[in-house]
């Protein structure tokens, strides 16, 4: 059932020039189910030359009329949901409920930018002159290249994509090579909804050779890009390099607090299911337990007995609780920061080894005990480690959480409304949630502060990213 995956360039689907193909691996079986086909620069500049042309018709069809195609482009994703779950469970891992849940945000997620399209407001300036008219008007930025990584391949790609479109744009999206074939079935969800050719193009090739060429590349006005934090410095720098406006959403080591006084059952139970969603390979992952000494034994004790219980196993089955890992470069990674950590005196509570059958799979893990010199008190694991640290005041909880140069997301759990307002103001963070878990909605801004990025991929100010404003001043003679 797993298609072979190709370029979509200038409305063509279609192998590159060197008819280059490379693997994709069933992370659960570490079997090949198909193949992606990779660009080169000829493709990417037939790709360049598509979106050129394509963003001349764009920027000229009315909002109203993007803004139907955008809606059926959601209905198309909506109708071939299940097959297209089933995909990404394939290349990912991650379990089918969660594939389904991921697409159905993607949905969502189009219809939110259909709409906010509709409401590019301008204004209009009072003049200092009799007869003047001074008027602000907000225009599509041009073409934009689109960089998304693995972990979420459609929810990631469809923020970029249909803020694009909803502002006016064309697109040359970067797919993800490991997770090709959902990013490519949501592409072919616009091409069913008829978006014109050339606006939208999709290719897949060796990331680093893409990425130097499309962001130098004069055509391309606008950079967003979903990654790491490392990779992400260097694809800034050679945007500033050719002042190109650019949208960073980058790595998290996202903290939680539990204060004396949370409602711990409610805790456990979102926190466990939020740090194991997707392997913990998210970057809003809740990573750092500050759990107020007064319970923190209890806390510990029963997020561990919940972590130890949850069936990990290929995502196709449905009782499947924790997916494999996506790939056997995230499994060498938790094996290294667990034994980093031990050896630095933190202490295994659940968890800390690969399970030892076919497929990418990792055991949910808890660790206690951590000294802040091992690396993952300071990386960002990327994976099901749960790190636990108690604290004694509120003081001691804001400064372990503000330590580290990552401001992506925060959580926190606390019945007193006085000490979730000081928090919200103390902790350095694009997003905190307080009592649940309420990000990465539509309508919320989504973005991080420091070295998590910067600008946003969510809410009413995520298509300001696409568009330039323009003064129109008149004298009326």
């Amino acid at each position: 059932m797993y298609p072979e995956v190709s370029l979509f360039i200038d409305g063509e689907w279609g192998d590159g020039t060197q008819r280059r193909r490379e693997p994709v691996l069933n992370p659960a079986t570490e079997e090949i189910v198909g193949h992606v086909a990779y660009a080169d620069q000829t493709d990417l500049d037939r790709a360049l030359a598509a979106a050129d042309a394509g963003f001349l018709i764009w920027r000229r069809t009315s909002a109203q009329e993007r803004y139907v195609i955008l809606r059926k482009a959601a209905a198309v994703l909506r109708e071939r949901q299940e097959v297209i779950a089933k995909l990404l469970t394939l290349e990912q891992g991650k379990p089918l409920a969660e594939a389904m849940s991921e697409i159905s945000i993607g949905v969502e997620l189009i219809d939110w930018f259909a709409e906010e399209g509709r409401r590019t407001y301008g204004r209009v300036v009072p003049s200092r002159v009799h007869n003047v008219q001074q008027v602000v008007i907000k225009e599509p930025v041009g073409p934009v290249a689109a960089f998304t990584p693995w972990n979420f391949p459609i929810n990631q790609a469809v923020r970029k994509l249909a803020a694009a479109l909803a502002a006016g744009c064309s697109i040359i999206l970067k797919g993800p090579e490991e997770t090709p074939a959902s990013c490519a079935e949501l592409v072919r969800a616009f091409e069913s909804a008829g978006v014109p050719r050339g606006i939208v193009n999709l290719v897949f090739g060796v990331p680093a050779e893409i990425s130097s060429y499309l962001i130098a590349h004069p055509i391309i006005r606008k950079i967003t890009f979903t990654g790491s934090t490392a990779v992400g410095k260097v694809l800034a720098g050679l945007a500033g390099q050719h002042m190109k406006r650019i949208t960073m959403e980058l790595g998290g080591h996202a903290p939680v607090i539990i204060f004396a006084d949370a409602d711990i059952e409610t805790a456990l139970k979102l926190l466990t299911a939020a740090k194991y969603r997707n392997a913990g390979q998210s970057c809003v992952s809740p990573t750092r337990f500050l759990v107020h000494e007064a319970v923190y034994e209890r806390f510990v004790q029963q997020f561990s007995l919940m972590a130890r219980e949850l069936r990990v196993s290929d995502g196709l089955d449905p009782k499947t609780q924790m997916g494999p890992l996506a790939n056997h470069r995230r499994r060498a990674a938790m094996e290294a920061y667990v034994a980093d950590a031990t050896e630095k005196g933190g202490r295994v509570r659940v968890g800390g080894k690969r399970l030892h059958r076919r497929g990418y799979f990792f055991e949910p893990t808890v660790l206690t005990d951590m000294s802040l010199a091992a690396r993952v008190m300071n990386e960002e694991p990327f994976g099901p480690l749960a790190l636990m640290i108690p604290f004694d005041s509120f003081e001691s909880a804001i400064a372990e959480a503000n330590r580290l140069p990552y401001g992506l997301a925060a959580y926190a759990y606390t019945r007193s409304l006085k000490t979730a307002g000081e928090l919200a103001e103390a902790i350095e963070t694009g997003m905190i949630s307080i009592n649940h878990h309420g990000l990465a909605l539509p309508e919320l801004h989504f973005g991080g502060v420091k070295d998590s990025g910067y600008g946003t991929e969510g809410g009413s100010e995520a298509i300001e990213a696409y568009l330039s404003p323009k003064l129109i001043t008149q004298m009326q003679l």
